[in-house]
């Protein structure tokens, strides 16, 4: 039995694919049961319509579906309503940009149907780019330790009852991501073979802001919860690893330092605390 909660802001044209996404997955072991619990909050388009366009075909395989629209746009407040709402004890949160391959979610019921706290995610993957540029820093970001060797999760973790039982509400933070993972121990963290296909951002402006935008969600959490973000564990690379990583990218490497550097200026601006970048997609 398994909850998936899919707090969603704005995404028309991207919900549909996602939720597509899921009805072409594998049911879990034993047939156990589905729930997909889509919450549109704030959003100002057609994401609601789009969701429930989707809701015979749930129907027609046997997964339960609902869409719960919140007026006021939060990505926590939605994770929370969402987690409150759902039957199951198994939670799986999901972005509602992301698509899921066929054997993920099966695979990450069998992981978190265990009695011990628990953390489970996919093998991340980011999908391909228009933008080259956004395609080179893609290349560069998926050979960083910090996703080549954890379990990031990155808009996609599973948890059980005994670790979703390690916070009450999750707070009004940028890294609703971090602040889930840092909730378990290295050794508490499951990282399945079953892929996932996540969006990068378009363009170096897009780029700039969205790093920015991660940056100010660390520091964010750090001072709410600092011994959360001393479990989350470091993500930038050392010294060596950083030369290692220049000898094999070297445009990469360029490319990637000078959006963490742009980052640090006035330049590209983020529109909004919660800009995905779309518009150049």
């Amino acid at each position: 039995m398994i909850s998936i909660v899919i707090p969603a802001y704005n995404e028309e044209g991207y919900i549909g694919d996602s939720l597509d996404a899921l009805l072409r997955s594998r049911d879990p072991k034993g047939d156990d049961p589905v729930e997909v619990i889509v919450l549109p909050n704030g959003c100002t388009d057609a994401t609601a319509q789009e969701a429930r366009a989707r809701a015979p075909q749930f129907a027609a395989r046997g997964w339960q579906f609902q869409v719960i629209e919140l007026p006021e746009g939060s990505k926590t407040r939605a994770l929370n309503a969402g987690s409150d709402a759902a039957r199951y004890p198994r939670l799986l949160f999901l972005d509602a940009d992301i698509h899921v391959s066929h054997g993920l979610v099966a695979a990450l019921a069998a992981a978190v149907d265990r009695p011990e706290p628990v953390y489970a995610s996919g093998q991340f993957c980011i999908r391909r780019a228009h933008s080259l540029l956004s395609r080179i820093y893609a290349r560069f970001w998926l050979r960083l330790p910090f996703l080549a060797k954890g379990v990031p999760g990155c808009g996609l973790c599973a948890v059980n009852a005994a670790g979703r039982a390690r916070w009450d509400k999750i707070p009004e933070v940028i890294s609703d991501d971090i602040f889930m993972r840092s909730h378990f121990a290295p050794g508490e963290r499951v990282a399945v073979s079953d892929k996932f296909l996540w969006p990068i951002a378009e363009g170096f402006g897009a780029l700039v802001r969205v790093r920015r935008r991660q940056n100010r969600g660390l520091a964010e959490l750090g001072e709410k919860r600092p011994d959360l973000v001393q479990n989350a564990g470091g993500t930038a690379p050392g010294f060596g690893e950083k030369l290692g990583l220049l000898l094999r990218d070297p445009p990469g490497f360029i490319l990637y330092a000078t959006v963490a550097l742009m980052v640090r200026t006035p330049f590209f601006k983020s529109r909004t605390r919660w800009d995905r970048d779309r518009s150049a997609q």
